[in-house]
């Protein structure tokens, strides 16, 4: 910091002792260390926040890149969605008419062979397509119980239930 040699702190120290004399020269010398040292941490905490203005300033950038870049990749992805759903659309779209023209006219429910032939043996005229139509089933899949509640079924319909044997 300052350009001080040897010579010139050993000439400022015999002027201090001669002005100062030997009895106070030790508490100005403290004090002067103190005050040093002071000065010292004082210039230290300075440099330290310039040097945290300017890393934030850095930082502030380097954020504001980040954030544009991140609204550009959110436009992109935005669009291919767009463009993805308008093209789903477009698919299920054509799929519906091309079912739609894929599909004949419904056929009448012919008479199944056995139910004519009962009918003319019978001497009955053919009946109506809509009395032999089956009645539609519904298909629900079988349930499955646990142990309890087989064995709960199976009291209250007064069956007993298996027992394990114990080994």
């Amino acid at each position: 910091m300052f350009d001080v040699g040897i010579s010139e702190i050993a000439v400022i120290g015999v002027v201090a002792l001669v002005v100062l004399g030997p009895e106070r020269l030790p508490k100005v010398a403290r004090t002067a260390g103190h005050m040093f040292g002071r000065l010292q941490r004082y210039v230290a905490n300075v440099k330290a926040d310039i040097n945290r203005e300017m890393e934030m300033s850095d930082l502030s950038k380097v954020r504001e890149e980040v954030q544009s870049a991140v609204k550009s990749f959110e436009q992109t992805v935005h669009e291919h969605a767009n463009a993805v759903n308008a093209e789903a659309a477009a698919i299920e779209k054509s799929a519906a008419e091309s079912v739609a023209q894929a599909t004949p006219p419904p056929v009448p429910v012919a008479q199944s062979q056995i139910d004519l032939l009962t009918a003319q043996e019978a001497g009955l005229p053919p009946a109506a397509a809509e009395t032999l139509a089956a009645p539609v089933v519904e298909h629900q899949p079988a349930q499955t119980y646990s142990p309890v509640q087989t064995a709960h079924q199976s009291f209250d319909l007064g069956i007993e239930a298996p027992r394990r044997i114990a080994r």
